[in-house]
């Protein structure tokens, strides 16, 4: 074992202290508490990820028009050179 690491037996130990002190009811509510918290953000983090690209996607939607329209009155004045 090398110098500051810390082996299984201590790693044993003080879980053993931890579920003397706290209880093993009380470590499944905390580790419940701690579950649905993680699972909150993970869905947060999924929301706002979808959020953006819907955003994304209406950005370039609204772009594309304009693109048209621009195209639309080159041809329109070429159209009209032409003649």
């Amino acid at each position: 074992m090398g110098v500051g690491g810390i082996g299984i037996w201590q790693l044993l130990i003080i879980l053993l202290i931890v579920v003397m002190l706290f209880g093993t009811k009380k470590l499944r509510n905390i580790g419940g508490d701690l579950g649905g918290a993680l699972k909150g953000f993970k869905n947060a983090m999924k929301d706002d990820n979808t959020e953006k690209e819907e955003e994304e996607s209406a950005d370039e939607s609204s772009s594309e028009p304009a693109v048209e329209s621009e195209e639309t009155a080159e041809v329109a004045e070429s159209k009209g050179k032409a003649e």
